[in-house]
């Protein structure tokens, strides 16, 4: 099958024939359908997060099942299923007491280096990356990395859920819990934000701020909830935030990752607000606060992949794009090949697209 591997830091995924081994007992083997190219891959071929090379990346995924082991009752050859980079166990203490986003246990959560998966005929060895590794043909993932799905979903939109729509959604809804009536500014309007302004105006946000420089990702913010537009070219974000609200908001979601952006985001609290921090800020980067704001009970909290129990969470996301209510349609940006993945993270960089998908051809 074809894979892109990323071999050195800041230099074009190059498209390689590798394999993957057959699938062990708790393994599932799954035929890439479409698979995003997200910012947080981004990161690690830019070198701002470490990882062993060579690498095949990619997350955010959907396909349909090829193969099963010997242990699997979830799923089935032709199930449609989309994948998760936060696979759990079921029986660590994270799991156990309802945070399964944060499982511990690294025989299923494998660390980087640790995963064995693929395969090539060389004698370095290819890397998985957070146990999916989706810019490839095949994925072979343990069997509690996917949610299967209805067949009517469409496995395009359906691959924006397993990172995006999850993240920023579930940042929205399930860690910062956001309610009825609240004011909310959302920092970044790429595909994570899209989904944060969406999952707060379903939560029933009274007010949303979409925060970021390009005009035409903020149109398309006010048709997914957003009520008010800030472009920070036009002023400093924060002051005209605090200004327009009479003294800020209840939730400010960071969804660029960026040390300015989260620190903004703290600044922008009105009090008892609190600043929900989704973008991947660089690896040792850190961020400066005001000791004395938390004095009026502002805080600052981290979102892992929205917070989500992917399996009860990705479902009902389905149902409400089945509802209309969840717009994914005017997400994809664009459809690419996998030998056109450089040309994407090339738009990607120069904020022309909200999402890019991989099409592998297998499904619509």
């Amino acid at each position: 099958m074809k894979a892109a591997v990323l071999y050195e830091a800041n230099k074009p995924l190059v498209i390689e024939e590798i394999s993957t081994k057959k699938p062990g007992a708790h393994e599932v083997l799954i035929n890439t359908a479409f698979a995003g190219l997200c910012h947080s891959d981004l990161h690690f071929i830019e070198g701002l997060y470490p990882h062993p090379l060579p690498v095949v990346l990619g997350h955010e995924s959907a396909g349909i099942v090829e193969q099963v082991g010997s242990e699997v009752t979830y799923v089935k050859p032709g199930d449609h299923v989309i994948t998760c980079l936060s696979v759990f166990c079921g029986i660590c203490e994270q799991c156990t007491s309802g945070r399964p986003v944060i499982c511990t246990n690294t025989d299923v959560k494998m660390a980087p280096g640790q995963s064995r998966r693929l395969e090539w005929g060389k004698p370095d060895q290819l890397h998985t990356f957070t146990n999916l590794s989706s810019f490839a043909e095949q994925m072979l993932v343990h069997e509690n990395a996917i949610v299967k799905i209805q067949k009517e979903m469409p496995l395009d939109r359906a691959a924006l859920i397993g990172c995006g729509v999850i993240t920023g959604f579930g940042a929205a809804v399930n860690t910062a819990g956001v309610r009825f009536g609240e004011t909310v500014a959302v920092i970044g309007c790429g595909g994570v934000g899209m989904a944060a302004i969406n999952g707060a105006h379903v939560a029933g946000a009274g007010r949303i701020i979409a925060v970021d420089t390009n005009p035409v990702k903020l149109q398309l913010a006010t048709k997914l909830g957003a009520t008010d537009l800030i472009n920070p070219n036009d002023g400093d974000p924060v002051e005209r935030i605090m200004d327009m609200t009479k003294g800020g908001v209840h939730h400010a979601i960071e969804c660029l990752g960026l040390k300015k952006t989260a620190e903004q985001s703290f600044e922008m609290l009105a009090v008892g607000g609190t600043a929900t921090l989704v973008g991947m800020v660089p690896f040792d980067q850190k961020i400066e606060l005001s000791g004395f704001a938390f004095l009026r009970e502002r805080k600052i909290q981290g979102s892992s992949m929205g917070s989500n129990h992917f399996r009860t969470d990705m479902p009902r996301l389905i149902d409400l794009y089945l509802q209309g209510r969840l717009h994914l349609d005017d997400w994809i940006s664009d459809k690419i090949k996998l030998s056109e993945i450089n040309d994407g993270f090339t738009a990607m960089k120069e904020g022309r697209t909200v999402r890019s998908l991989i099409d592998f051809g297998i499904a619509s």
